[in-house]
């Protein structure tokens, strides 16, 4: 997986749109100060593989995210698909569907991929970055969100699986666990009140594009602060230099 060494390959910006036509018009306007646009389960949904066609046409990576979570042999046969679509770089499963269907997973990533070609990369969600440690709590699991995270992180690993999707509250001991190579894709992740004037949302563990590069994240998720900025492009560049400051 290569990457220009310019900041704006860290920046994933979130294609959150029931339209395929409202998503392609937006994403030409900072298509060039991006290294991704994430397609989720949103734009997926609504237009099929025809938005993950389209967008990548527009020169930047996918980030595939539509979370698979299903038995193995369901999950393998969704990543080989997705791997097989154009210009996906990351594609990710949830942690919680274990280490079987995260070996499963792991190995289709590669199936479809001709011997010595580039491939994209799996990634495994942990918890969620809407839910605190009320919610963890409400769904089974115990203990703080931190510990879980870095355990499924840890279990993902030995899974063969690339990278986590994490908080930048998890990000330093997952590094710490995992090593240098494992790759970390932090959500969540909003510029300062004072920029765009952002407000609550549905994000519990959110941080700063600083200081989620800073604790170590290797691709940041950006949405609204993009996509609700009255000047998108400014915003995205705002980020870009953010980014260049943290590295």
């Amino acid at each position: 997986m290569t990457f220009d060494a310019h900041p704006r390959s860290s920046l994933i910006v979130a294609l959150d749109f029931d339209s395929l036509s409202t998503a392609l018009k937006f994403a030409k306007q900072v298509a060039d100060l991006v290294g991704m646009f994430k397609i989720g389960s949103q734009l997926f949904t609504s237009a099929g593989p025809e938005a993950v066609r389209q967008v990548a046409q527009l020169g930047a990576g996918i980030f595939l995210d539509l979370k698979f979570h299903d038995i193995p042999n369901t999950v393998a046969g969704a990543v080989l698909a997705s791997a097989a679509m154009p210009g996906v770089q990351l594609v990710n499963v949830h942690a919680l569907g274990g280490s079987a269907m995260l070996r499963a997973a792991a190995q289709a990533i590669s199936a479809g991929v001709p011997m010595g070609a580039d491939r994209p990369r799996l990634l495994a969600v942990t918890i969620l970055t809407s839910m605190d440690q009320k919610a963890v709590r409400e769904v089974g699991i115990g203990g703080p969100p931190a510990t879980r995270v870095v355990k499924l992180a840890i279990l993902a690993q030995k899974a063969g699986v690339d990278g986590v999707v994490a908080s930048v509250r998890e990000t330093k001991a997952i590094r710490k666990a995992c090593g240098r190579e494992f790759l970390i894709v932090t959500p969540g992740v909003r510029l300062k009140e004072t920029v765009v004037g952002a407000k609550k949302d549905d994000q519990a563990r959110t941080a700063t594009p600083r200081e989620a590069i800073r604790a170590g994240a290797d691709f940041i998720v950006v949405g609204r602060p993009i996509l609700a900025a009255t000047d998108p492009r400014a915003a995205a560049q705002e980020i870009v230099d953010e980014i260049a400051s943290a590295k």
